[in-house]
């Protein structure tokens, strides 16, 4: 006896060997043996055999029309051997219900299963959706297959051009565009961000990284909407008796801060730092506030930026030469035979700005030697003079104060590198950490930042600070940076609090802290209780948790495109041998940019130590780059304290090198890794 029946949703046939109770033990036409219920049999017969009668089956099944068996089966449940019946005007011989029951079991949109070789016709309106789905899907396969063969032939389809950076960056994974473009970048082993950009989806890497920043962080677009400008307050305020001048990169636009020197009677010196005070003419919670909160920081590029305030705010509250501006100035009353701090006082004021000064042009002028002999001929040469022999004191009070926290002396020998971009043409220049200009900029805002934090701290009022070393746990967590709401030392800096206050027009938090200071400077004991942000204010929380995401994010940005910057660097120079400096073990740096580059079996050798590489190439979509080590020189660093340096330079690059998240400026320094509108102290 032949058996044909259903066995883990597949029919098969055999011939039955022997019955034990309700099982079957059946023997395959390929000569497999297999146990068989009884109630999975669907068919006994004798002729033909099990191999013949599948054979002939699925011959009867391919013959079938569907649509009239639909019309026969009618609207009532059936089994399969009854509608046999019916549909060959006899009783169908086993090849013929056998391939009748596989044609039902084939259309499910057809025919419902309902049992073991038991069915139901669907209702008319439902068989017309399925099938018109069915159809949709043969479209929709006919047009992804020929998405796939214009993307294997170097087009990109015209649905794809105003969805392509979602089909890279936020695709939905179910659209025929997304598969076509995984199908074709499969088929031409690649990946879908190199085909689009071979086919113009994407115009060039860099555009790649940028739209891919854009759509997480600004998804909106980067565009300001339309607000209202706040009525300037500079007539209402008091204007001081100083011309002050500014020191920034030859890009910078959002001048944040200035400083002004005055010898007062009795000889003393009353230095100003003016900072840019966007918060006299913003309010918390206002349409400018929003906007301000949402981006919280510019975000800074080579070559491009985009500002966390609209342009035509930033102009109105820029410390801008010939302009009397609104600002937050803090003056400092020196003793010139020890530089020690007599008073401070903070007043709210319009400020005359008689010069912006520029690194490019004084940084040759403005040397510690220069200033040693009173050589050269620049604007506000006596002022910086004065500024440099104050800076070289606060920064002398500072090692002193980090000294006791534990801490080695900072070393201010790192080199910085600028970059330039024009025309996608990229200049990157080298300037040494701790020139004077910049050392005047960071110590004042160091202590600016420093001052107007225990300001706040003894009015009661609550701001945003950054903090060093004050918590438990390990060396690793002492030393993480973490902003926090109540004034904490600073140990890296060596000040006892120090809060970010020096920077409104281009972090969210100095224009907090900006209105936190205004209420303490015009309300005095009262602030706590009129300060746009109180004790304990979760709001103030909340601020500081976005922010340290968003800086992180941009920071990232930052480094990345920095990165790219510096491939596009090599192939303009054509540099193929170039030197480079051991930052640690495998890792390295190269001499003339700041790209750092793993070599993976890297002879272990001295930090410092001089190398010469072969670059055998560089990928400016995934920012990699292949190299091989040529010679070895000799080591660089001969003393403790530029061993201390190559320490502390590993610190700042080596997450980035090993494709982690990469650090923010130093905070002590006036640029951090410099770009050309990133000129501005922690």
């Amino acid at each position: 006896m032949n058996l044909f029946f259903e066995e883990s949703g597949d029919f098969k046939a055999g011939v039955a060997l022997s019955q034990q109770g309700e099982a079957y033990q059946v023997e395959m036409h390929t000569g497999k043996r297999t146990k068989v219920r009884a109630k999975d049999v669907l068919l006994q017969f004798a002729s033909p055999s099990p191999g013949e009668m599948l054979a002939d089956a699925h011959v009867v099944a391919d013959e079938i029309d569907l649509d009239f068996l639909w019309e026969v089966a009618g609207q009532e449940e059936f089994g399969f051997t009854e509608l046999g019946l019916e549909y060959f005007g006899q009783q169908p011989k086993p090849h013929e219900a056998a391939g009748l029951l596989l044609k039902l079991h084939a259309a499910p949109i057809y025919f419902y299963r309902k049992g073991k070789g038991r069915y139901k016709a669907a209702p008319e309106a439902s068989l017309k959706a399925a099938l018109a789905g069915l159809e949709k899907k043969r479209q929709q396969a006919l047009v992804q297959s020929r998405y796939v063969e214009e993307l294997k032939a170097n087009r990109l389809p015209e649905a794809m051009k105003p969805i392509s950076l979602q089909l890279l960056f936020k695709p939905d994974k179910n659209s025929i565009e997304y598969k076509a473009l995984e199908t074709a970048s499969a088929e031409l082993h690649t990946t879908p961000q190199r085909l689009m950009l071979a086919v113009g989806g994407i115009a060039s890497p860099k555009d790649l990284h940028l739209s891919r920043f854009l759509l997480e962080n600004f998804p909106k677009g980067v565009g300001f909407p339309a607000v209202a400008l706040p009525s300037m307050p500079a007539g209402a305020l008091p204007v001081a008796d100083v011309q002050a001048f500014s020191i920034d990169d030859v890009t910078t636009t959002e001048i944040d801060d200035a400083f002004s020197v005055v010898t007062l009677d009795d000889g003393k010196i009353r230095i100003g730092i003016h900072i840019a005070a966007p918060a006299l003419g913003i309010a918390r919670d206002d349409a400018i506030d929003a906007i301000a909160r949402q981006r919280l920081s510019t975000v800074y590029m080579p070559g491009d930026k985009i500002t966390m305030l609209p342009d035509a705010l930033v102009d109105a509250f820029t410390l801008a030469e010939g302009k009397t501006c609104p600002a937050l100035s803090l003056y400092a009353t020196l003793d010139p035979r020890d530089w020690t701090v007599v008073s401070t006082e903070t007043r709210a004021e319009a400020v005359p700005i008689s010069a912006n000064l520029r690194h490019n042009d004084l940084d040759a002028l403005v040397t510690e030697e220069n200033l040693a002999t009173e050589a050269g001929d620049y604007p506000h040469k006596p002022e910086i003079a004065l500024l440099w022999q104050w800076a070289q004191v606060l920064e002398k009070g500072r090692m002193a104060k980090r000294e006791s926290f534990g801490l080695k002396p900072e070393q201010n020998n790192r080199i910085d590198f600028n970059f330039y971009v024009e025309n996608d043409v990229v200049t990157i220049t080298r300037r040494k950490r701790g020139a004077p200009l910049d050392k005047i900029v960071a110590e004042l805002m160091i202590f600016a930042n420093s001052s107007w934090g225990k300001f706040m701290h003894d009015n009661g009022v609550p701001g945003i600070y950054r903090s060093q070393g004050a918590s438990g746990g390990g060396w690793a967590a002492r030393m993480q940076v973490r902003m926090v709401t109540h004034a904490a030392p600073h140990q890296g800096l060596g000040v006892d609090q120090y809060a970010w206050s020096t920077s409104p027009l281009r972090r969210y938090t100095d224009l907090v802290n900006q209105w936190q200071i205004l209420a303490c400077v015009q309300h005095g004991v009262a602030a706590p209780l009129v300060a746009p942000f109180k004790p304990r204010d979760a709001g103030l929380f909340a601020i500081v948790s976005a922010f340290d995401a968003a800086y992180s994010a941009y920071a990232d940005f930052q480094s990345n495109m920095e990165r790219y910057w510096c491939l596009r660097w090599l192939g303009q120079e054509n540099a193929r041998q170039v030197d480079a400096v051991v930052l640690k073990d495998e890792i390295v740096r190269l001499a003339d940019i700041p790209l750092v580059i793993k070599l993976p079996g890297m002879t272990q050798v001295a930090r410092g130590t001089q190398v010469r590489l072969d670059l055998i190439g560089w990928d400016e979509v995934d920012l990699t780059v292949e190299a091989r080590l040529l010679e070895i020189g000799a080591p660089l660093a001969a003393s403790a304290e530029e061993v201390q340096e190559i320490d502390d330079e590993l610190s700042d690059v080596l997450d980035a090198a090993e494709g982690g998240a990469s650090p923010v400026p130093d905070e002590n320094s006036a640029t951090g890794v410099a770009i050309e509108t990133q000129a501005a102290p922690e």
